[in-house]
C-alpha cells in the first residue's frame, strides 16, 4: 500500500531533488544567481546572521558563526584548527592516508574525508550540508561554480607563501578575527625567542640555511624566498645562500643528483614526498657530491617532515617548525 504523501514528506522529496539537481552541470550555472553572491543551497542562515568576505573570486556572504565547515586543503584545516574550529570534512593530499599527522590526533577525530586535495567528492561534501566551504582558487577553481551551489565557497588567491595573509582571510569567515590576533601575536613572540636562542639577530643572519625537498617524478626542489617555509626562516632572521634568489618564481630551484652540491649551505633541512627511490633520495644521499657538502661533514643536515613542513601551511605547523628550527640550530 502507497504511503500517504504528507506535508513533510513532500517537502523531503522537494528538498533531496534539488540537491540532486545542484550538483549538476545544467543546474549548477542556471542557479548561480549573483556572479559574486557565493550564497550555496546548502547554507540556510536567516538575514541579519551572515557578513560580507572579500575573496579570490568577490564578495561572498558567509554565516557570522559557520558551524559546519569543509576545508578542502592542508591550509584551510590547519587555520580551522588553530582557530579552535573542527570542520566536519576535509580532503587529504595525495601521498598521504589521511590528514597530516603533525596536527593532534583528538582534533581530526571525526572528521569525514571527503576525498584526495586535487579532486573532492562533491557529493560527500554535499552529503555533509556545510554552512561554509574554505579553499583557494589555484586548487579549485574550476569548481567553483559546484561548490558555492553547496555552500557559500571562501577561496584565497593562492597557498603557500601568502598563508599569514590567507589566514586572516579564513578567520574572517570563520568569525575568529579575535582568536586570529591572539595567534599572530604569539607566534611573532615565538620566533623572537628562537631568534635569541641561536644567538640573536646578528648570528642568525650569518647562518645561511636551506631546504631541500626529493619529490618523486620530479627534479629535487632547492626552496625559494617565496614559500612557506622561507617565510618563518625569514621571521627568525636566518640567512639563505645565493641558490635561494635564483628560484623560478621565487618557488624552487630545481636540480639533478648531479647537481646537488648547489644546495649546500651552513645548515641543510631534507624532506621527502613519495618513494625516496623515485624521489631521487636515496640515489642522491648516497653520492659522493652530497657526503662532500659542508652542511653534512659538519653533521648539519637534518631530516625533517614532509607533512610538517612543507604541506602544513599554517600557525599550528609554524610553530611546530620553530621548535624543530631551535633545536637543530642550538644542538
Amino acid at each position: 500500500m502507497t504511503a500517504p504523501v504528507t506535508a513533510a514528506s513532500a517537502h523531503r522529496r522537494r528538498a533531496l531533488t534539488a540537491g540532486a539537481l545542484a550538483l549538476g552541470g545544467a543546474l549548477v550555472l542556471a542557479a548561480c544567481g549573483s556572479p559574486d553572491s557565493g550564497d550555496g543551497a546548502g547554507a540556510g542562515s536567516a538575514p541579519g546572521t551572515r557578513h560580507t568576505v572579500a575573496t579570490a573570486m568577490g564578495d561572498v556572504r558567509v554565516p557570522v558563526s559557520p558551524k559546519r565547515v569543509v576545508v578542502l586543503d592542508t591550509a584551510e584545516l590547519d587555520s580551522a584548527l588553530t582557530l579552535g574550529v573542527r570542520p566536519v570534512g576535509a580532503t587529504h593530499v595525495e601521498a598521504s592516508s589521511g590528514f597530516p599527522g603533525y596536527l593532534p590526533q583528538d582534533e581530526v577525530s571525526g572528521i569525514e574525508d571527503v576525498g584526495e586535495m586535487l579532486n573532492p567528492n562533491m557529493e560527500a561534501i554535499a552529503a555533509l550540508k556545510p554552512d561554509l566551504i574554505l579553499t583557494s582558487k589555484i586548487r579549485h577553481a574550476a569548481k567553483y561554480a559546484q561548490l558555492k551551489q553547496i555552500a557559500p565557497t571562501v577561496m584565497t588567491e593562492n597557498t603557500g607563501y601568502p598563508w599569514k595573509e590567507n589566514f586572516r582571510v579564513h578567520a574572517e569567515a570563520l568569525g575568529k578575527e579575535a582568536e586570529a590576533k591572539k595567534v599572530v601575536s604569539a607566534y611573532d613572540a615565538h620566533a623572537g625567542r628562537v631568534t635569541a636562542a641561536v644567538g640573536g639577530p646578528a648570528k642568525a643572519r650569518a647562518t645561511e640555511v636551506n631546504v631541500v625537498r626529493f619529490v618523486e617524478g620530479a627534479d629535487i626542489r632547492i626552496y625559494g624566498e617565496r614559500t612557506y617555509v622561507a617565510t618563518l626562516l625569514k621571521d627568525v632572521g636566518l640567512g639563505r645562500p645565493p641558490i635561494a634568489a635564483k628560484a623560478k618564481d621565487g618557488f624552487s630551484y630545481d636540480v639533478s643528483p648531479e647537481k646537488i652540491d648547489l644546495a649546500d649551505a651552513d645548515v641543510i633541512f631534507r624532506s621527502t614526498y613519495g618513494d625516496p627511490k623515485n624521489s631521487k633520495e636515496t640515489r642522491t644521499v648516497g653520492s659522493g657530491l652530497w657526503k662532500n657538502m659542508k652542511a653534512v661533514k659538519k653533521g648539519d643536515v637534518h631530516t625533517v617532515d614532509d607533512e610538517l613542513w612543507i604541506q602544513g601551511i599554517g600557525y599550528t605547523a609554524a610553530n611546530r617548525i620553530l621548535d624543530e628550527l631551535q633545536k637543530a640550530l642550538t644542538r
